[in-house]
């Protein structure tokens, strides 16, 4: 269950590839690949593990607070398709 006041990381099974359009998520484990077409996106993503939530998150790479529900849900479908877990899995 997705809670965006824990903290989440990206799997260790995930391998990101920079794109010009934002990035690439390989989860070698499930085969499933993501595309994240937005950057600030991509550096919540990487950044999931240095922050204690992620919401905390979504808030330093300076996501104004009307629109951090967006960034929520999207980190939640990738917690979904298992491409971001908690930190302490």
């Amino acid at each position: 269950m997705f809670d965006p006041e824990s903290p989440w990381q990206l799997s260790s099974q995930v391998s990101v590839r920079p794109e010009p359009f934002g990035a690439l998520l390989y989860h070698f484990g499930t085969r499933k690949l993501s595309f994240l077409k937005d950057r600030t996106l991509v550096q919540i993503v990487e950044s999931l593990q240095d922050h204690p939530s992620a919401r905390a998150a979504v808030a330093a790479a300076g996501v104004a607070e009307t629109s951090q529900d967006i960034y929520i849900k999207a980190v939640n479908s990738l917690v979904d398709s298992h491409m971001v877990v908690a930190q302490d899995a």
